[in-house]
């Protein structure tokens, strides 16, 4: 590994004083940073490189921030599919588990080629309007369509592998990978799925029939939904982090995408500890 990306949460003073040290780090040891743009600016002018240009050219990718900015990464990353180094410089996240002490450690882990990867199903969801697709996105936690804050209960048409699933009556749906079960399924009172597994995870939200529950699908089944409310503000959101408006009729339907996200582990920590840490099992 000779060139690594550098993400981080460009808001946060210490992930770019983290960053400008990586840089050194990095630099010191004939390596060759790339470090993205929007990051490179408030690093005082640094020299910077396009976000979407990146993943063409590194080899490995090192994120500084929460869950949320290496979301964002493995969605510019997808394809690629090179490894991402998740640093946490908070409280402890269900994704970037590393914590800054652990940092430079698993570094040289991964540059001496010895580290554990997890690799995790991402999904892929398409909008079709008018019988033409229209956008088409690779999300890593979940496809979320909600309405908006004045809207009232929507009517979602819901198919599985084509075969008619239900109509759900509810503020919306989630569907999720694996990685997804522990982020807005879990609020909604889906099923936390280990993020080895292969599967998708449909969960109402607030359903209006209390025995709509969540229901756990195949990897490979295809999810198709079908808008049929009129007259609501509906968004379709992708990973809590892009959203489009969607219309009465509009189609969304989403499956296992063709590639991985990989996730360099922490040698310290397991699943199920990072699942004892965040929600706080046996404290009380």
């Amino acid at each position: 590994m000779k060139k690594i990306a550098i993400f981080a949460k460009v808001h946060d003073p210490r992930c770019r004083g983290v960053a400008d040290e990586l840089i050194t780090w990095l630099e010191g040891r004939g390596l060759v940073p790339l470090v993205e743009a929007h990051l490179a600016r408030h690093m005082g002018g640094r020299q910077g490189i396009a976000a979407e240009e990146i993943p063409a050219l590194a080899d490995m990718a090192v994120v500084l921030g929460g869950d949320g900015t290496l979301i964002s990464a493995a969605r510019l990353i997808g394809a690629r599919e090179i490894p991402i180094l998740g640093v946490n410089l908070g409280s402890l996240g269900f994704l970037t588990e590393v914590t800054l002490d652990e940092l430079y450690p698993a570094l040289e882990s991964c540059l001496r080629g010895d580290f554990r990867v997890s690799e995790r199903m991402m999904l892929r969801a398409a909008v079709e309007r008018e019988g033409r697709e229209n956008s088409c996105h690779r999300v890593l936690n979940d496809v979320v369509i909600n309405k908006g804050a004045l809207a009232r209960i929507v009517d979602i048409e819901t198919l599985v592998n084509d075969r008619y699933l239900t109509t759900y009556k509810a503020d919306g749906l989630i569907i999720s990978s694996p990685t997804g079960s522990t982020g807005y399924c879990l609020s909604a009172n889906g099923p936390i799925v280990h993020p080895a597994l292969e599967c998708l995870t449909i969960t109402p939200i607030c359903p209006h029939t209390l025995t709509n529950r969540p229901i756990v699908l195949e990897a490979d089944a295809e999810v198709t939904v079908r808008l049929i409310s009129k007259h609501e503000d509906v968004f379709l959101t992708l990973d809590g982090q892009v959203g489009v408006e969607l219309k009465c009729g509009d189609i969304v339907r989403v499956r296992r995408a063709e590639h991985r996200t990989r996730l360099v582990m922490s040698g310290s920590k397991d699943y199920f500890e990072v699942l004892r840490t965040k929600l706080k099992w046996g404290e009380r």
